[in-house]
């Protein structure tokens, strides 16, 4: 089965708030930059490319305002079969079944980079684009929880949208749409979209209140309706089996959705659910070196790491010191400094946890950390690992590593994340991007003809998925760009939307290092 997972067309350029300083400064220091560094990649170019792909990735109507103009509409009657609105959403890669866990997983991360990096995001000219992101999903999340004890979790199955290779526009195969109720739980699809919209809630408290207290509205509902009917979302939906299996279970998504609504609400019943089941839940038992949209414990511990901060969580600080504990030794895993259970590196260095679509746990990593980095940096602390000390500084130069590593600084010299540079894949295993735009050809294009005209063509995709994170690389650095190659050529949602956030602050970081060479050239000059 093609994408069994366990185990976009306008360049467009935010406006940047650089002061005209930088500007003026910055031609000469670009020469400079030439002759004094190996590779300088443009981290402003690659978050608004980034933020193309959600666009690309949109189900239902496409807004007058889409920047990526080979994609229309599609998916407008989703739900109807079973009365009840579910037309929006996300597709999550290459295929068109929208898929509740990996998309609220997209949305909690996407929203949680716009929460840690709002100032860079924003500096960025990219703040509006990020709050589209997230509000495209939140919108569908809203509509698809259509009573406190209902969720729907899938629009299609893949197991019949495999057999089309099909435009979205064109889509003939079922879309029978599949929820979780009390006779059939789901606890780690309501905990991750309770999670998504309460990230989501803190992210427009103050440009949309109403907007923010419903998402909160919605989040609690779902927090309580996953927490009393306790079960795997697999078990209920059983065609979801084959694609995103829950393998980690329920418990990480429900202590994952009550962290994030701590975090809304400041509610200290949400903080006590942290404490009293961090435990039984495996918050402080699992030491894990992967963090996906199956298996959230290292986010989780990471989070709780940043209360042993505050004066009033003192009194809890024996489960929190567990917490951070286990948050350190993902981090050192990554960092190649545990004793023995590190993640494996290919031979250039890149972070490898899986054959299948590996990139995500890359970006991922690099977000993780990145904000733990910050975390060291302003609470003035160093990270103990068996290998020995590490400083923030050392941290977000492997983070760094891994993002320059996707943009081209490898052994293929190819950037991972499409459209960005001058060498990507071409042949990105993507039903819409691989069939000429309907905005071009409005011809109806079935099923099999799409395997044949175009899924086995040799021709580079007519569209080109910009802002899309390939699956990457082999344990080798070797990547093939075939269509059929899905395992390394097809791009999911969640790969990207942990990057918005690390593009950000790398740009960050560099205007800076910019702003404070110039001054050094203004002053010496005088």
């Amino acid at each position: 089965m093609e994408e069994m997972r366990k185990t976009h067309n306008k360049h467009h350029h935010g406006v940047s708030n650089i002061p005209i300083l930088l500007q003026h400064c910055s031609l000469f220091l670009f020469i400079f930059t030439i002759f004094t560094t190996t590779q300088a990649f443009d981290y402003g170019d690659a978050l608004s490319k980034s933020l193309l792909y959600f666009e690309a990735q949109r189900s239902g109507r496409i807004p007058y305002n889409q920047r990526v103009t080979w994609r229309h509409h599609s998916g407008l009657t989703d739900g109807l079969e079973q009365g009840v609105d579910l037309v929006g959403g996300y597709y999550d890669a290459g295929d068109h079944v929208k898929f509740g866990l990996p998309m609220a997983f997209t949305v909690t991360m996407l929203s949680w980079g716009a929460i840690e990096y709002w100032q860079e995001i924003e500096d960025a000219g990219e703040l509006e684009h990020t709050m589209e992101a997230i509000k495209w999903g939140t919108d569908y999340f809203i509509k698809a929880h259509t009573s406190p004890n209902v969720l729907w979790a899938e629009v299609g199955d893949g197991d019949t949208d495999h057999y089309c290779w099909q435009r979205p526009e064109d889509m003939t195969t079922s879309r029978q749409a599949f929820k979780i109720d009390e006779k059939n739980p789901g606890s780690d699809l309501a905990g991750e979209t309770a999670a998504a919209m309460a990230a989501a809630s803190i992210v427009f408290k103050k440009t949309n209140p109403h907007y923010s207290h419903l998402l909160l509205h919605h989040a609690q509902q779902l927090f309580e309706f996953g927490e009393k009917h306790r079960g795997k979302y697999d078990a209920s939906v059983g065609v979801v089996k084959s694609y995103y299996a829950s393998v980690s279970g329920y418990m990480d998504e429900l202590l994952w959705g009550a962290m994030w609504l701590y975090k809304a609400t400041d509610n200290e019943e949400y903080f006590d659910y942290l404490i009293s089941k961090a435990h039984s839940f495996g918050g402080i038992g699992w030491s894990i070196s992967e963090f996906s949209w199956d298996v959230k414990y290292a986010a989780i511990q990471l989070l709780a790491s940043k209360f042993l901060n505050e004066e009033k969580h003192k009194k809890h600080g024996d489960i929190l010191e567990q917490y951070r504990s286990k948050a350190e030794f993902y981090i050192c895993s990554c960092l190649n400094k545990n004793n023995g259970s590190n993640v494996e590196r290919t031979p250039a260095g890149l972070l490898y946890v899986r054959q299948w679509n590996n990139m995500q746990y890359v970006s991922n990593a690099a977000f993780l950390l990145t904000v733990y980095s910050d975390f060291l940096q302003n609470t003035n602390q160093k990270l103990k690992c068996d290998e020995g000390i590490v400083d923030h500084e050392e941290i977000l130069t492997f983070a760094k590593s891994q993002v320059d590593y996707i943009l081209g600084s490898n052994p293929m010299n190819m950037s991972y994340l499409v459209g960005f540079g001058h060498s990507y894949p071409k042949r990105v295993h993507h039903r819409g991007a691989s069939i000429v735009s309907y905005k071009e050809n409005k011809g109806f294009i079935g099923c099999t003809q799409g395997y044949d005209n175009w899924y086995g063509s040799e021709a580079p995709n007519p569209n080109v998925l910009v802002g899309a994170l390939v699956g990457g690389p082999d344990l080798q650095d070797n990547f093939e760009d075939q269509r059929h190659n899905y395992m390394q050529t097809e791009a999911c949602t969640y790969n990207t939307a942990p990057l918005v956030a690390v593009f950000a602050k790398l740009l960050h970081i560099d205007n800076q290092k910019l702003l404070h060479d110039c001054n050094s050239l203004l002053v010496a000059s005088f």
